[in-house]
């Protein structure tokens, strides 16, 4: 670890390479924004080689690979991350797997000034393996959830996809039993939780109301590809696949009411097509 300046770089040497981290020092933590914003990190990279869990032909789709972005909302009373990620930071990352980092995620939120004691609340769309990975890093932010996605996370009847290690943390966090369809983080209607069950039993999209870009809905796996959407397309695996169809008209109907465009968080060419952070959305 070596100080420069009022900057602490931090390079950590796995199995794979060397991951640059570049930490601010207090002094340089960002201040609360004075409107609403939006930060797009990169948190991986799934390399599927085919649709067929998704009930799509691999000519159907435009890419079967799949995005993993993490979002950062700052807010002028306070903060939110929104899903955390398919390689835990600590993990070396592989050139071969199935699954690759693109970057890690702290590097990525030092850059805009925030580090995990700086987050308010945690926020996951739903607990498999590819949102979660490094939950545990801010195990001591206020986690907002679905009583009934707490109950199965910390049971002994696990979901496949699932992997409780990346997690286990948050079980001692502070934690907000989420018990309206509905939740208004900051009562003010500009992020709001929608439950969305079906994919998992307690699984949620994001609204967002930003004052530059317009409203819009990070999706969740509410749906992984556009082609879904477009096509009528179910999942293969839902735990509850007439929930997700439900959950699904539920939100069309938001969008088209509400005016949102809806962000797939596993379109791999639309994420291509976000500004990434430190930029940001307002």
């Amino acid at each position: 670890m070596l100080k420069m300046g009022a900057r602490t770089v931090l390079a950590v040497l796995t199995g794979a390479g060397l991951w640059i981290m570049l930490f601010q020092s207090p002094a340089e933590a960002a201040k609360p924004p004075k409107e609403l914003r939006l930060y797009v990190f990169d948190c991986g990279t799934i390399h599927a080689k085919n649709a067929d869990s998704f009930s799509l032909k691999k000519e159907e789709v435009a890419s079967t690979e799949m995005s993993v972005p993490c979002f950062l909302i700052a807010h002028p009373k306070g903060t939110l991350l929104w899903d955390a990620g398919l390689i835990p930071d600590r993990a070396a990352p592989s050139g071969a797997s199935a699954r690759t980092p693109d970057k890690p995620l702290l590097p990525q939120l030092a850059a805009v000034g925030y580090q995990p004691a700086d987050i308010k609340y945690l926020v996951l769309s739903h607990f498999h393996g590819d949102h979660v990975a490094n939950a545990n890093l801010f195990a001591g932010s206020t986690w907002l959830v679905r009583k009934v996605e707490r109950d199965l996370m910390f049971s002994s009847d696990q979901l496949p996809r699932t992997n409780p290690a990346d997690y286990k943390s948050l079980k001692e966090s502070k934690t907000i039993l989420i018990d309206k369809d509905d939740y208004d983080v900051f009562s003010d209607g500009s992020v709001v939780i929608k439950f969305t069950p079906g994919h998992t039993p307690g699984h949620q999209a994001l609204f967002l109301k930003l004052k530059k870009t317009g409203p819009i809905v990070l999706s969740g796996d509410l749906y992984h590809h556009p082609e879904e959407r477009s096509l009528n397309r179910l999942p293969v695996n839902e735990f509850d696949d007439k929930q997700t169809a439900a959950s699904r008209a539920a939100m069309e109907i938001f969008l088209k009411k509400s005016g949102a465009r809806l962000w797939i968080q596993h379109d791999i060419i639309g994420n291509a097509k976000l500004k990434k952070a430190p930029d940001f959305y307002e």
